[in-house]
């Protein structure tokens, strides 16, 4: 048998997931104590409006200490519950996926497998995906579309399926509240200058609930916040490398018609 993975946290983000969750946990503790040295396991509680809460409850009264819950008493979108997960992960690598149970867990060793010094992120894809048609056709062309004006390389922005080195995260600062948060993550980890791995994953259907993110409100709030995205992570520098490449570095260089400079 192959030597465990040494350093995991696991995270999942949570909203109005209380009947995907016990399955997802019971599934993510079996394969950890099989793959991973030192893991911990995080729920974040996006503010749900089920019963999330009490299910978290009684499943940390059997899971232990090693089960962590982060509540937010409101609802403050998905990449508010990503930037908690993060906030809250001790280990040396993170994987988070969501808690609505469209990713198996059990596909994890999968991706620990393509963990390598120099690698500092490690990102599913999906191999096909299952969701309704009118959600795999917005789904593409917002994976196009941001792929294109970010000169994002990885091939799916938004499959919440993937292991970031912990030291990553650390130097990199993400505002989004909203899904833009994968975009801008995966964004900040490409300029980073970290080599990259990718793994096909399996989707699986949404058996619970529904999506926040494919709504008319969502998708508006997502196309300002994409805007606002690349005129930080694209123009803003952009501009920064244009005045830097034409401005002199010794500003007392500058002559003027006229002017001489004393001495």
């Amino acid at each position: 048998m192959s030597a465990k993975f040494p350093s995991l946290s696991v995270f999942f983000p949570a909203y109005n997931d209380a009947p995907s969750l016990p399955a997802l946990l019971e599934t993510a503790f079996a394969t950890l104590r099989q793959h991973v040295e030192n893991f911990e396991v995080i729920v974040v509680n996006d503010g749900s409006r089920d019963p999330t809460a009490q299910v978290l409850e009684r499943l940390r009264q059997r899971f232990g200490p090693a089960l962590r819950i982060v509540t937010h008493d409101v609802n403050r979108g998905y990449g508010a519950a990503l930037r908690s997960g993060f906030q809250a992960a001790g280990k040396e690598y993170v994987f988070y996926t969501d808690g609505d149970g469209q990713y198996d867990v059990s596909e994890l060793p999968a991706l620990l497998a393509r963990v390598q010094p120099g690698v500092g992120l490690v990102n599913g894809y999906k191999l096909r995906r299952r969701d309704p048609l009118h959600r795999i056709w917005i789904g593409s062309v917002y994976n196009s579309f941001a792929r294109a004006l970010f000169g994002i390389r990885i091939r799916d922005i938004d499959c919440d399926y993937r292991i970031i080195r912990r030291s990553l995260l650390e130097n990199i600062r993400l505002t989004s509240t909203s899904g833009t948060i994968c975009l801008e993550l995966v964004r900040k980890l490409e300029m980073s200058g970290c080599e990259i791995a990718e793994v096909g994953v399996s989707h699986y259907p949404r058996l619970h609930g529904r999506s926040q993110f494919f709504r008319v409100r969502s998708l508006c709030s997502t196309f300002a916040q994409i805007l606002r995205l690349y005129l930080r992570l694209v123009i803003l520098p952009a501009l920064s490398d244009w005045s830097r490449a034409i401005l002199p570095k010794n500003r007392d260089s500058l002559t003027y018609p006229g002017f001489r400079k004393p001495g």
